[in-house]
């Protein structure tokens, strides 16, 4: 294989279980099943040797390469323009018509036609069971090769012959224009059928159904904006990123992928993060989506139930899609690693750490819709109240904050920010609703936090709040204050902390999360500007009335997403796109202040 395509030289399909993110050179580079945080099938992001890729390509050096989605779906196009002709590869992946309930079974369609000319295809298909780990055995006969591998079997169904390369597979197909051809995987348990011969009516009707959802999907979207082709794709990514089954939003689609090239910041983000889903779905509900708020609410709800050691915080800060709060991390010694950024993480061991701050991101999202926090009816706010009353008497103790440092826990000032707007939310809930709460309690300890922060949060010599009390470092996560209410958005104190946020964290508009040279997290090595935060700052912009500053940064963000549309976690000092990918996060930030930039700017129109 060549050499690694740059992380952002990908684009994402699913089916709302599982995904795929295939390369701009016609590669399925990551590819798990049957679920987003099962082992990999292919993973040659992460080893090109080793992880194993599903690779359908023109022969030959003399190629160009487009890739788009069609659009509004999940659909992807990878067009290959050669002098000899021009050629396209579709990708996507059906939705069942249950994808609320698990399954073993998950296709990868991939459909080849020339449009122009004549073209040479080679495909070859070479999977990696258990992260590489794991021998699998080949079955071949004709167009149709199984491969059996520990639990799982994955068929290939070709409409052309298929030829034995040990235990993988490969076929070379010449087509003229008009001339088509598609290759379907699909994984089943052990022993299961494999999918029917392929047809060319077979690959046409699975296309338009999948079209057909998407399209269905994206006109319940309200954002009527400036930026709606960007938002409607951060909204399928989003939506691309949650397990239909249980309604759980993941992180990111892989695990791995560096913050550094070459260094140590290596995480597996294929979970469920309190923070992240619930400002997920806080987004969701505000593009109109109360079915998966609803969905993430349920899931939540069994979580709040579940019995818990004594002693222990009533969440922890992330789960398995399933619930599962069991995320052992190991690392995988035989994989290298993207370019060689060792170790590779499976799991998550930032799982037991203590961020107080998750409770007010799940608060700020879960009171936003009033028939949402209607839905949770009696039994609901019993389980909300337990943890707010728990909350009351644990806010102010170290922990170790929304970036999940490992240099150990300091009296964050976002946490305790983000405690205020749980003990505040709950409140608002129990007396709109008239439910049974300690209000009073609520209410003092909510107080004492803004006191706390006022007073211990802000540094007179910076002019801003900082990271944590008693230090001069700045931290972008608190462009949040003004957004969740702690703040006003043009109160003196807040326009300082962002002039000094201006000076120190940003650069060409783009804003790191801190600086971890000046707050030490335990980690070796740097990383680049985080993109939550840039967007982020986008809608402190905005809010401040800081408008053209603000649109000119937002324009600029855009022009960093990748050919697509899609963001990973951070980027790097030449633009390049770091980190898992797709971000959740990045997206979610990126609808967000779309939205609140439309608003301020028609605002700005109307006093015209």
């Amino acid at each position: 294989m060549p050499e690694y395509p740059p992380i952002a030289a990908h684009g994402l399909i699913g089916d709302l279980q599982t995904a795929a993110l295939i390369s701009a050179d016609g590669s399925v580079d990551w590819f798990c099943a049957p679920r987003f945080d099962s082992p990999s099938i292919f993973a040659s992001l992460l080893d090109r040797e080793r992880g194993g890729h599903f690779t359908i390509a023109p022969v030959g050096d003399d190629v160009t390469v487009r890739q788009l989605y069609l659009p509004d779906t999940a659909v992807l196009i990878t067009r290959f323009l050669t002098p000899e002709g021009v050629g396209e590869v579709v990708d996507f992946m059906p939705v069942s018509d249950r994808p609320d309930a698990p399954t073993d079974r998950h296709r990868l369609v991939r459909a080849l036609r020339v449009v122009r000319g004549t073209l040479t295809f080679e495909v070859r298909c070479r999977p990696r069971f258990d992260y590489g780990r794991a021998p699998h055995t080949l079955t071949l006969d004709g167009a149709a090769a199984t491969f059996h591998g520990p639990g799982l079997d994955v068929h290939l169904r070709s409409s052309v012959p298929l030829e034995g390369d040990g235990r993988d597979v490969h076929a070379t197909v010449t087509l003229q224009q008009g001339g088509t051809a598609g290759i379907v995987l699909e994984t089943c348990s052990p022993g299961g059928t494999g999918p029917e011969p392929l047809t060319e009516d077979s690959v046409r009707a699975a296309m338009a159904e999948t079209q057909a959802f998407w399209h269905r999907w994206i006109r319940r979207c309200l954002y009527q904006g400036r930026w709606q082709q960007m938002v409607n794709r951060s909204a399928i990514t989003l939506k691309l990123l949650i397990y239909a089954p249980t309604g759980a939003p993941i992180a990111a689609a892989t695990m791995g992928l560096p913050e550094q090239i070459g260094g140590e910041r290596n995480w597996d983000y294929r979970y469920t993060w309190i923070r992240d889903a619930s400002l997920s779905v806080r987004v969701l509900l505000d593009l109109g989506y109360v079915e998966e708020a609803d969905a993430f609410r349920r899931w939540l709800g069994d979580r709040f139930r579940e019995p818990r050691p004594p002693g222990s915080e009533p969440m922890q800060i992330m789960y398995r899609i399933d619930g599962d709060p069991e995320l052992s991390e190991e690392i995988l010694d035989h994989l290298s690693g993207y370019r060689d950024s060792f170790p590779v993480r499976a799991g998550n061991g930032a799982a037991g750490q203590l961020q107080l701050d998750i409770y007010g991101e799940f608060a700020y999202a879960m009171t936003h819709s009033p028939d949402l926090a209607d839905l949770a009816g009696y039994e609901g706010w019993k389980g909300i109240a337990g943890v707010l009353d728990w909350l009351a008497g644990n806010w102010d103790r170290p922990d170790e904050g929304i970036w999940e440092t490992r240099g150990g826990r300091q009296d964050f000032t976002f946490s305790r920010v983000m405690c205020w707007v749980a003990l505040d939310r709950g409140i608002r809930l129990a007396t709109q609703y008239a439910r049974p709460a300690d209000v009073p309690r609520w209410t003092a300890q909510r107080d004492a936090i803004l006191i706390q922060v006022m007073e211990r949060g802000w540094n007179p010599e910076l002019g801003a709040f900082v990271q944590h009390y008693d230090s001069d470092v700045l931290d972008a996560s608190l462009l949040l204050m003004p957004l969740v209410g702690f703040i006003s958005p043009k109160a003196p104190s807040w326009l300082s902390t962002l002039d000094a946020m201006d000076r120190v964290l940003v650069t060409d508009s783009l804003v790191y999360r801190y600086n971890p040279e000046a707050s030490p997290d335990g980690l070796r090595g740097s990383e680049g500007t985080f993109s939550l935060c840039s967007f982020l700052y986008v809608e402190a912009l905005a809010r401040a009335g800081r408008l053209e500053q603000a649109r000119y940064a937002m324009d600029k963000m855009l022009t960093y997403a990748n050919h697509v549309g899609l963001f990973a976690e951070e980027i790097g000092p030449t633009g390049e796109q770091l980190g898992n990918f797709p971000q959740a996060f990045t997206h979610l930030a990126l609808i967000t202040a779309a939205m609140a930039l439309d608003e301020e700017l028609d605002r700005a129109a109307e006093r015209r």
